[in-house]
Protein backbone atom coordinates (compact mmCIF):
# COMPACT_ATOMS: atom_id res chain seq x y z
CA UNK A 1 0.00 0.00 0.00
CA UNK A 2 1.04 3.63 -0.56
CA UNK A 3 2.97 5.42 2.17
CA UNK A 4 1.11 8.35 3.74
CA UNK A 5 3.54 11.16 4.58
CA UNK A 6 1.81 12.53 7.64
CA UNK A 7 2.82 16.10 8.37
CA UNK A 8 4.22 16.81 4.91
CA UNK A 9 3.52 20.27 3.54
CA UNK A 10 2.11 20.99 0.08
CA UNK A 11 2.60 24.24 -1.84
CA UNK A 12 0.06 25.16 -3.02
CA UNK A 13 -2.39 23.12 -0.95
CA UNK A 14 -4.76 20.71 -2.70
CA UNK A 15 -7.73 22.98 -1.97
CA UNK A 16 -5.90 25.98 -3.43
CA UNK A 17 -4.99 23.98 -6.52
CA UNK A 18 -8.56 22.81 -7.03
CA UNK A 19 -10.02 26.26 -6.42
CA UNK A 20 -8.05 27.62 -9.36
CA UNK A 21 -9.11 24.73 -11.60
CA UNK A 22 -12.66 23.68 -10.82
CA UNK A 23 -14.51 26.70 -12.23
CA UNK A 24 -13.64 25.81 -15.84
CA UNK A 25 -14.91 22.23 -15.64
CA UNK A 26 -18.08 21.34 -17.54
CA UNK A 27 -19.62 19.59 -14.53
CA UNK A 28 -19.06 22.55 -12.18
CA UNK A 29 -22.55 23.90 -11.49
CA UNK A 30 -21.80 27.34 -10.01
CA UNK A 31 -20.57 28.93 -13.24
CA UNK A 32 -19.67 32.59 -12.87
CA UNK A 33 -19.13 32.37 -9.12
CA UNK A 34 -15.88 32.19 -7.20
CA UNK A 35 -15.41 28.65 -5.82
CA UNK A 36 -15.21 28.40 -2.03
CA UNK A 37 -13.94 24.88 -1.46
CA UNK A 38 -13.42 22.86 1.69
CA UNK A 39 -12.37 19.24 1.95
CA UNK A 40 -14.87 16.80 3.47
CA UNK A 41 -13.25 13.40 2.93
CA UNK A 42 -10.77 11.53 0.77
CA UNK A 43 -9.82 7.95 -0.02
CA UNK A 44 -7.20 6.25 -2.15
CA UNK A 45 -6.49 3.41 -4.51
CA UNK A 46 -3.13 1.64 -4.63
CA UNK A 47 -0.99 1.68 -7.76
CA UNK A 48 0.49 -1.86 -7.92
CA UNK A 49 3.70 -0.37 -9.33
CA UNK A 50 3.92 2.10 -6.46
CA UNK A 51 4.60 5.06 -8.76
CA UNK A 52 1.36 7.00 -9.05
CA UNK A 53 -0.64 8.46 -6.17
CA UNK A 54 -4.38 7.85 -6.62
CA UNK A 55 -6.74 9.89 -4.45
CA UNK A 56 -10.42 10.83 -4.62
CA UNK A 57 -11.33 13.98 -2.74
CA UNK A 58 -14.91 14.79 -1.72
CA UNK A 59 -15.16 18.55 -1.48
CA UNK A 60 -17.89 21.06 -0.62
CA UNK A 61 -18.33 24.32 -2.48
CA UNK A 62 -19.81 27.11 -0.38
CA UNK A 63 -20.27 29.35 -3.42
CA UNK A 64 -23.89 28.17 -3.43
CA UNK A 65 -26.54 27.82 -0.74
CA UNK A 66 -26.85 25.03 0.19
CA UNK A 67 -23.27 24.02 -0.67
CA UNK A 68 -22.74 21.61 -3.55
CA UNK A 69 -20.58 18.54 -3.05
CA UNK A 70 -18.24 17.17 -5.71
CA UNK A 71 -16.06 14.11 -6.12
CA UNK A 72 -12.67 15.01 -7.58
CA UNK A 73 -10.33 12.09 -8.31
CA UNK A 74 -6.67 13.10 -8.70
CA UNK A 75 -3.43 11.38 -9.62
CA UNK A 76 -0.04 12.55 -8.44
CA UNK A 77 3.04 11.87 -10.56
CA UNK A 78 6.73 12.69 -10.25
CA UNK A 79 7.02 13.22 -14.01
CA UNK A 80 4.43 14.42 -16.55
CA UNK A 81 1.82 11.98 -17.85
CA UNK A 82 2.56 11.48 -21.56
CA UNK A 83 -0.23 13.10 -23.58
CA UNK A 84 -1.93 14.31 -20.41
CA UNK A 85 -1.47 18.05 -20.83
CA UNK A 86 -5.22 18.62 -21.28
CA UNK A 87 -5.93 16.89 -17.96
CA UNK A 88 -3.31 18.69 -15.87
CA UNK A 89 -4.90 20.28 -12.80
CA UNK A 90 -1.61 21.91 -11.82
CA UNK A 91 1.64 21.26 -10.02
CA UNK A 92 2.60 21.38 -6.37
CA UNK A 93 5.68 20.93 -4.24
CA UNK A 94 5.60 18.12 -1.67
CA UNK A 95 8.03 18.62 1.22
CA UNK A 96 9.04 14.94 1.08
CA UNK A 97 8.42 13.79 -2.51
CA UNK A 98 9.34 17.03 -4.28
CA UNK A 99 7.67 18.47 -7.39
CA UNK A 100 4.42 16.68 -8.29
CA UNK A 101 2.21 16.83 -11.36
CA UNK A 102 -1.48 16.61 -10.49
CA UNK A 103 -4.00 15.27 -13.03
CA UNK A 104 -7.75 14.90 -13.34
CA UNK A 105 -7.65 11.19 -12.61
CA UNK A 106 -10.15 9.75 -15.13
CA UNK A 107 -7.65 10.72 -17.86
CA UNK A 108 -4.88 8.70 -16.16
CA UNK A 109 -4.81 5.03 -17.23
CA UNK A 110 -3.50 3.88 -13.83
CA UNK A 111 -6.53 5.37 -12.09
CA UNK A 112 -8.94 4.05 -14.73
CA UNK A 113 -7.64 0.49 -14.29
CA UNK A 114 -7.77 0.62 -10.49
CA UNK A 115 -11.23 2.22 -10.41
CA UNK A 116 -12.62 -0.49 -12.68
CA UNK A 117 -10.98 -3.12 -10.48
CA UNK A 118 -12.63 -1.65 -7.37
CA UNK A 119 -16.08 -1.43 -8.98
CA UNK A 120 -15.90 -5.03 -10.19
CA UNK A 121 -14.69 -6.53 -6.93
CA UNK A 122 -11.01 -7.01 -7.83
CA UNK A 123 -9.51 -4.28 -5.61
CA UNK A 124 -10.24 -2.40 -2.42
CA UNK A 125 -10.18 1.24 -1.36
CA UNK A 126 -7.50 2.33 1.09
CA UNK A 127 -7.25 5.09 3.68
CA UNK A 128 -5.82 8.48 2.72
CA UNK A 129 -4.70 9.15 6.30
CA UNK A 130 -3.30 5.85 7.64
CA UNK A 131 -0.72 3.49 6.11
CA UNK A 132 -1.71 -0.07 5.19
CA UNK A 133 -5.37 0.44 6.13
CA UNK A 134 -8.42 -0.40 4.02
CA UNK A 135 -11.00 2.39 3.71
CA UNK A 136 -14.15 0.77 5.05
CA UNK A 137 -16.32 3.73 4.01
CA UNK A 138 -15.79 2.95 0.30
CA UNK A 139 -16.46 -0.39 -1.38
CA UNK A 140 -17.12 -2.00 -4.74
CA UNK A 141 -20.33 -3.94 -5.27
CA UNK A 142 -19.32 -6.14 -8.22
CA UNK A 143 -18.28 -9.78 -8.03
CA UNK A 144 -14.91 -10.27 -9.69
CA UNK A 145 -15.00 -12.16 -12.99
CA UNK A 146 -11.26 -11.84 -13.48
CA UNK A 147 -11.62 -8.98 -15.96
CA UNK A 148 -8.78 -6.44 -16.22
CA UNK A 149 -8.90 -3.03 -17.90
CA UNK A 150 -6.12 -2.72 -20.51
CA UNK A 151 -6.99 0.58 -22.22
CA UNK A 152 -9.03 3.69 -21.43
CA UNK A 153 -10.09 7.10 -22.67
CA UNK A 154 -12.51 9.72 -21.38
CA UNK A 155 -15.76 10.21 -23.25
CA UNK A 156 -15.97 13.80 -24.46
CA UNK A 157 -18.97 16.09 -24.27
CA UNK A 158 -20.51 15.04 -20.95
CA UNK A 159 -22.00 17.80 -18.82
CA UNK A 160 -22.50 16.37 -15.33
CA UNK A 161 -20.29 13.27 -14.99
CA UNK A 162 -17.10 11.79 -16.41
CA UNK A 163 -17.20 8.44 -18.23
CA UNK A 164 -14.16 6.30 -18.95
CA UNK A 165 -14.44 4.04 -21.98
CA UNK A 166 -12.12 1.08 -21.97
CA UNK A 167 -11.36 -2.46 -23.05
CA UNK A 168 -11.30 -5.21 -20.45
CA UNK A 169 -9.87 -8.68 -20.98
CA UNK A 170 -11.03 -11.82 -19.23
CA UNK A 171 -8.91 -14.72 -18.01
CA UNK A 172 -9.05 -16.34 -21.46
CA UNK A 173 -7.96 -13.19 -23.28
CA UNK A 174 -11.44 -12.31 -24.51
CA UNK A 175 -12.07 -8.60 -24.94
CA UNK A 176 -15.06 -6.74 -23.53
CA UNK A 177 -15.81 -3.04 -24.15
CA UNK A 178 -16.73 -1.38 -20.84
CA UNK A 179 -17.55 2.05 -19.49
CA UNK A 180 -17.03 3.35 -15.95
CA UNK A 181 -19.00 6.46 -15.01
CA UNK A 182 -17.54 8.69 -12.29
CA UNK A 183 -20.27 10.71 -10.56
CA UNK A 184 -19.01 14.26 -10.06
CA UNK A 185 -21.85 15.96 -8.16
CA UNK A 186 -22.64 13.93 -5.04
CA UNK A 187 -25.78 13.83 -2.91
CA UNK A 188 -26.99 11.49 -0.22
CA UNK A 189 -28.95 8.57 -1.61
CA UNK A 190 -28.62 5.85 -4.19
CA UNK A 191 -27.94 6.99 -7.74
CA UNK A 192 -30.90 6.03 -9.96
CA UNK A 193 -28.56 5.18 -12.84
CA UNK A 194 -27.13 2.34 -10.74
CA UNK A 195 -30.42 1.22 -9.21
CA UNK A 196 -32.62 1.26 -12.32
CA UNK A 197 -30.15 -0.15 -14.82
CA UNK A 198 -29.15 -2.75 -12.25
CA UNK A 199 -32.76 -3.82 -11.73
CA UNK A 200 -33.45 -3.99 -15.47
CA UNK A 201 -30.28 -5.96 -16.17
CA UNK A 202 -30.96 -8.35 -13.29
CA UNK A 203 -34.43 -8.99 -14.73
CA UNK A 204 -32.88 -9.99 -18.05
CA UNK A 205 -34.16 -6.93 -19.91
CA UNK A 206 -32.12 -6.52 -23.12
CA UNK A 207 -32.99 -2.81 -23.33
CA UNK A 208 -30.09 -1.71 -21.07
CA UNK A 209 -26.34 -2.46 -20.97
CA UNK A 210 -25.20 -5.23 -18.64
CA UNK A 211 -24.16 -3.97 -15.19
CA UNK A 212 -20.67 -4.95 -13.99
CA UNK A 213 -20.45 -3.26 -10.59
CA UNK A 214 -20.58 0.03 -8.74
CA UNK A 215 -18.72 1.89 -6.00
CA UNK A 216 -20.57 3.02 -2.88
CA UNK A 217 -19.24 5.39 -0.27
CA UNK A 218 -20.02 7.28 2.92
CA UNK A 219 -18.71 10.78 3.56
CA UNK A 220 -19.33 13.75 5.88
CA UNK A 221 -22.08 15.90 4.43
CA UNK A 222 -21.61 19.63 3.85
CA UNK A 223 -23.79 20.45 6.88
CA UNK A 224 -21.80 18.26 9.27
CA UNK A 225 -23.93 15.13 9.07
CA UNK A 226 -23.22 11.89 7.25
CA UNK A 227 -24.06 11.05 3.64
CA UNK A 228 -24.02 7.77 1.74
CA UNK A 229 -24.36 7.18 -2.00
CA UNK A 230 -22.83 5.92 -5.21
CA UNK A 231 -19.47 7.18 -6.46
CA UNK A 232 -19.06 5.28 -9.74
CA UNK A 233 -20.75 2.69 -11.96
CA UNK A 234 -19.23 0.15 -14.38
CA UNK A 235 -21.21 -1.45 -17.19
CA UNK A 236 -21.10 -2.90 -20.68
CA UNK A 237 -20.17 -0.40 -23.41
CA UNK A 238 -21.81 -0.57 -26.82
CA UNK A 239 -19.28 0.73 -29.37
CA UNK A 240 -20.01 1.69 -32.94
CA UNK A 241 -23.64 2.64 -32.36
CA UNK A 242 -24.84 6.17 -33.03
CA UNK A 243 -27.37 7.65 -30.66
CA UNK A 244 -30.91 8.21 -31.89
CA UNK A 245 -30.50 12.00 -31.76
CA UNK A 246 -27.94 11.98 -34.56
CA UNK A 247 -29.93 9.42 -36.51
CA UNK A 248 -33.09 11.50 -36.14
CA UNK A 249 -31.32 14.71 -37.19
CA UNK A 250 -30.08 13.01 -40.35
CA UNK A 251 -33.55 11.68 -41.13
CA UNK A 252 -35.30 14.97 -40.41
CA UNK A 253 -32.79 16.90 -42.48
CA UNK A 254 -33.32 14.67 -45.51
CA UNK A 255 -37.04 14.19 -44.97
CA UNK A 256 -36.58 10.43 -44.61
CA UNK A 257 -39.24 8.68 -42.59
CA UNK A 258 -38.33 7.76 -39.03
CA UNK A 259 -41.70 6.15 -38.46
CA UNK A 260 -40.77 2.48 -38.19
CA UNK A 261 -37.84 3.22 -35.89
CA UNK A 262 -39.93 5.58 -33.75
CA UNK A 263 -42.57 2.88 -33.39
CA UNK A 264 -39.94 0.36 -32.28
CA UNK A 265 -38.62 2.93 -29.81
CA UNK A 266 -42.11 3.36 -28.39
CA UNK A 267 -42.36 -0.40 -27.94
CA UNK A 268 -38.96 -0.52 -26.18
CA UNK A 269 -39.97 2.35 -23.90
CA UNK A 270 -43.15 0.61 -22.82
CA UNK A 271 -41.22 -2.61 -22.26
CA UNK A 272 -38.77 -0.86 -19.92
CA UNK A 273 -41.62 0.81 -18.03
CA UNK A 274 -43.30 -2.56 -17.55
CA UNK A 275 -40.12 -4.17 -16.16
CA UNK A 276 -39.47 -1.25 -13.82
CA UNK A 277 -43.03 -1.48 -12.51
CA UNK A 278 -42.62 -5.20 -11.84
CA UNK A 279 -39.13 -5.07 -10.30
CA UNK A 280 -39.25 -1.87 -8.21
CA UNK A 281 -41.86 -0.38 -5.85
CA UNK A 282 -44.92 1.42 -7.19
CA UNK A 283 -47.28 3.81 -5.39
CA UNK A 284 -50.96 4.52 -5.75
CA UNK A 285 -51.82 7.92 -7.17
CA UNK A 286 -53.13 9.53 -3.98
CA UNK A 287 -54.47 13.11 -4.06
CA UNK A 288 -51.69 14.37 -1.82
CA UNK A 289 -48.96 13.08 -4.10
CA UNK A 290 -50.74 14.39 -7.20
CA UNK A 291 -51.02 17.82 -5.60
CA UNK A 292 -47.33 17.70 -4.72
CA UNK A 293 -46.32 16.98 -8.33
CA UNK A 294 -48.55 19.74 -9.71
CA UNK A 295 -47.23 22.18 -7.09
CA UNK A 296 -43.69 21.38 -8.24
CA UNK A 297 -44.75 22.07 -11.84
CA UNK A 298 -46.20 25.42 -10.81
CA UNK A 299 -43.05 26.31 -8.91
CA UNK A 300 -40.89 25.45 -11.92
CA UNK A 301 -43.05 27.65 -14.13
CA UNK A 302 -42.73 30.55 -11.68
CA UNK A 303 -38.96 30.15 -11.59
CA UNK A 304 -38.75 29.84 -15.38
CA UNK A 305 -40.93 32.92 -15.95
CA UNK A 306 -38.74 34.92 -13.58
CA UNK A 307 -35.68 33.92 -15.59
CA UNK A 308 -37.29 34.15 -19.07
CA UNK A 309 -39.92 36.94 -18.91
CA UNK A 310 -41.67 36.11 -22.25
CA UNK A 311 -43.06 32.98 -20.56
CA UNK A 312 -45.38 35.17 -18.49
CA UNK A 313 -47.55 35.51 -21.63
CA UNK A 314 -48.68 31.91 -21.11
CA UNK A 315 -49.39 32.14 -17.38
CA UNK A 316 -53.17 31.70 -17.65
CA UNK A 317 -52.91 28.90 -20.23
CA UNK A 318 -50.35 26.96 -18.21
CA UNK A 319 -52.31 27.45 -15.00
CA UNK A 320 -55.38 26.00 -16.73
CA UNK A 321 -53.44 22.98 -17.98
CA UNK A 322 -52.05 22.28 -14.51
CA UNK A 323 -55.49 22.65 -12.92
CA UNK A 324 -57.03 20.23 -15.44
CA UNK A 325 -54.15 17.78 -14.93
CA UNK A 326 -54.60 17.82 -11.16
CA UNK A 327 -58.27 16.92 -11.63
CA UNK A 328 -57.52 14.11 -14.11
CA UNK A 329 -57.27 10.38 -13.44
CA UNK A 330 -53.64 9.45 -12.71
CA UNK A 331 -52.18 5.94 -13.04
CA UNK A 332 -49.93 4.49 -10.35
CA UNK A 333 -46.54 6.06 -9.74
CA UNK A 334 -43.46 3.98 -10.58
CA UNK A 335 -39.75 4.38 -11.30
CA UNK A 336 -39.02 5.85 -14.73
CA UNK A 337 -36.04 6.99 -16.81
CA UNK A 338 -36.55 10.62 -15.84
CA UNK A 339 -34.49 12.41 -18.52
CA UNK A 340 -35.69 10.62 -21.60
CA UNK A 341 -34.73 11.93 -25.02
CA UNK A 342 -33.18 10.75 -28.28
CA UNK A 343 -29.64 11.20 -26.97
CA UNK A 344 -30.31 8.53 -24.34
CA UNK A 345 -30.98 5.62 -26.68
CA UNK A 346 -28.86 3.57 -29.07
CA UNK A 347 -29.99 1.31 -31.90
CA UNK A 348 -27.96 -1.90 -31.72
CA UNK A 349 -27.99 -4.47 -34.57
CA UNK A 350 -29.72 -7.72 -33.57
CA UNK A 351 -30.79 -6.10 -30.30
CA UNK A 352 -32.86 -3.05 -31.15
CA UNK A 353 -33.14 0.04 -28.99
CA UNK A 354 -31.05 0.21 -25.80
CA UNK A 355 -31.70 2.88 -23.15
CA UNK A 356 -28.89 4.67 -21.29
CA UNK A 357 -28.34 7.11 -18.41
CA UNK A 358 -31.15 6.63 -15.91
CA UNK A 359 -29.97 9.44 -13.60
CA UNK A 360 -32.93 11.75 -14.33
CA UNK A 361 -32.79 15.46 -15.13
CA UNK A 362 -29.49 16.77 -13.75
CA UNK A 363 -31.06 20.07 -12.60
CA UNK A 364 -33.39 18.21 -10.24
CA UNK A 365 -32.25 17.30 -6.70
CA UNK A 366 -31.35 13.63 -6.21
CA UNK A 367 -34.20 13.22 -3.74
CA UNK A 368 -36.66 14.05 -6.55
CA UNK A 369 -34.89 11.81 -9.07
CA UNK A 370 -35.08 8.74 -6.82
CA UNK A 371 -38.85 8.94 -6.24
CA UNK A 372 -41.52 7.14 -8.17
CA UNK A 373 -43.00 9.23 -10.97
CA UNK A 374 -45.36 9.04 -13.92
CA UNK A 375 -44.39 7.12 -17.09
CA UNK A 376 -45.97 9.99 -19.02
CA UNK A 377 -42.96 12.11 -18.02
CA UNK A 378 -40.74 9.84 -20.14
CA UNK A 379 -43.28 9.81 -22.97
CA UNK A 380 -43.44 13.61 -22.97
CA UNK A 381 -39.64 13.80 -22.91
CA UNK A 382 -39.35 11.72 -26.07
CA UNK A 383 -42.13 13.62 -27.83
CA UNK A 384 -40.30 16.85 -27.05
CA UNK A 385 -37.06 15.33 -28.34
CA UNK A 386 -38.61 14.56 -31.73
CA UNK A 387 -39.77 18.18 -31.86
CA UNK A 388 -36.24 19.30 -30.97
CA UNK A 389 -34.80 17.29 -33.83
CA UNK A 390 -37.22 18.92 -36.24
CA UNK A 391 -36.66 22.35 -34.73
CA UNK A 392 -32.89 21.96 -35.01
CA UNK A 393 -33.18 21.19 -38.71
CA UNK A 394 -35.52 24.13 -39.26
CA UNK A 395 -33.17 26.45 -37.39
CA UNK A 396 -30.21 25.32 -39.45
CA UNK A 397 -32.07 25.58 -42.76
CA UNK A 398 -34.30 28.63 -42.74
CA UNK A 399 -37.51 28.17 -44.70
CA UNK A 400 -37.52 24.37 -44.35
CA UNK A 401 -40.41 22.89 -42.38
CA UNK A 402 -39.93 19.60 -40.53
CA UNK A 403 -43.43 19.62 -39.05
CA UNK A 404 -44.65 16.60 -41.03
CA UNK A 405 -41.55 14.64 -40.05
CA UNK A 406 -42.06 15.51 -36.37
CA UNK A 407 -45.75 14.60 -36.45
CA UNK A 408 -45.07 11.19 -38.02
CA UNK A 409 -42.28 10.37 -35.56
CA UNK A 410 -44.38 11.40 -32.55
CA UNK A 411 -47.46 9.51 -33.63
CA UNK A 412 -45.66 6.29 -34.53
CA UNK A 413 -43.75 6.44 -31.22
CA UNK A 414 -47.09 6.68 -29.42
CA UNK A 415 -48.49 3.85 -31.54
CA UNK A 416 -45.61 1.61 -30.50
CA UNK A 417 -45.93 2.55 -26.85
CA UNK A 418 -49.65 1.86 -26.90
CA UNK A 419 -49.24 -1.54 -28.59
CA UNK A 420 -47.04 -2.84 -25.75
CA UNK A 421 -48.41 -1.00 -22.71
CA UNK A 422 -52.09 -1.23 -23.59
CA UNK A 423 -52.46 2.44 -22.59
CA UNK A 424 -52.59 5.18 -25.22
CA UNK A 425 -50.92 8.34 -23.87
CA UNK A 426 -53.06 10.39 -26.25
CA UNK A 427 -56.11 9.59 -24.11
CA UNK A 428 -54.45 11.19 -21.05
CA UNK A 429 -55.48 14.65 -22.28
CA UNK A 430 -54.42 17.45 -19.91
CA UNK A 431 -52.14 15.08 -17.97
CA UNK A 432 -49.92 14.55 -21.01
CA UNK A 433 -50.17 18.29 -21.81
CA UNK A 434 -48.92 19.11 -18.33
CA UNK A 435 -45.85 16.93 -18.69
CA UNK A 436 -45.17 18.34 -22.17
CA UNK A 437 -45.31 21.89 -20.80
CA UNK A 438 -43.17 20.98 -17.80
CA UNK A 439 -40.49 19.51 -20.05
CA UNK A 440 -40.58 22.48 -22.43
CA UNK A 441 -40.13 24.85 -19.48
CA UNK A 442 -37.08 22.87 -18.38
CA UNK A 443 -35.72 23.23 -21.92
CA UNK A 444 -36.36 26.98 -21.97
CA UNK A 445 -34.36 27.48 -18.78
CA UNK A 446 -31.56 25.24 -19.99
CA UNK A 447 -31.27 27.09 -23.30
CA UNK A 448 -31.43 30.50 -21.62
CA UNK A 449 -28.47 29.52 -19.46
CA UNK A 450 -26.42 27.56 -21.97
CA UNK A 451 -27.50 28.09 -25.60
CA UNK A 452 -29.60 31.25 -26.00
CA UNK A 453 -29.69 30.84 -29.78
CA UNK A 454 -31.74 27.65 -29.32
CA UNK A 455 -34.37 29.06 -26.98
CA UNK A 456 -36.90 29.59 -29.77
CA UNK A 457 -37.33 25.81 -30.19
CA UNK A 458 -39.02 25.20 -26.80
CA UNK A 459 -40.67 28.64 -26.76
CA UNK A 460 -42.24 27.95 -30.15
CA UNK A 461 -43.44 24.56 -28.92
CA UNK A 462 -45.21 26.18 -25.96
CA UNK A 463 -46.75 28.76 -28.26
CA UNK A 464 -47.85 26.05 -30.68
CA UNK A 465 -49.60 24.15 -27.89
CA UNK A 466 -51.62 27.16 -26.76
CA UNK A 467 -51.96 29.41 -29.80
CA UNK A 468 -52.67 27.08 -32.72
CA UNK A 469 -56.43 26.86 -32.81
CA UNK A 470 -56.22 23.87 -35.16
CA UNK A 471 -53.94 21.89 -32.84
CA UNK A 472 -55.27 18.52 -31.76
CA UNK A 473 -53.85 15.65 -29.74
CA UNK A 474 -52.70 14.24 -33.06
CA UNK A 475 -50.55 17.36 -33.54
CA UNK A 476 -48.45 17.35 -30.39
CA UNK A 477 -45.76 19.98 -29.73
Amino acid sequence: MATIHTGATLTPSKVELLTAWIGSQRWYAAKGRTPQLRRLFSWRLDDPAGEVGLESIVIADDATTPPLVYQIPLTYRGTPLPGGEHALVGTLDHSVLGHRYVYDAPHDPVYAERLFALATGAAEAVSSTTDDTPEEAVSGTGVSQGWRLISSRVLSGEQSNTSIIGMAVDADGGEHPVITKVFRALAAGENPDVVLQGALAAAGCPRVPASLGAISGAWPSADGGQAHGHLAFAQEFLPGAQDAWREALTAAGSGASFGARAQALGEATAEVHAVLASELPTEAAEPGRIGEIVAEMRARFAAAAAEVPPLATYRDDIDAVYAAAEAAQWPDFQRIHGDYHLGQVLEIPERGWVLLDFEGEPLRPLAERTRTDQPLRDVAGMLRSFDYAGGSVEQGTRGLSARDWVAEAQQTFLDGYTSVSGRDPRTAGPLLDAFLVDKALYEVVYEARNRPAWIDIPLTAIDRLFRDEDATKEDLP
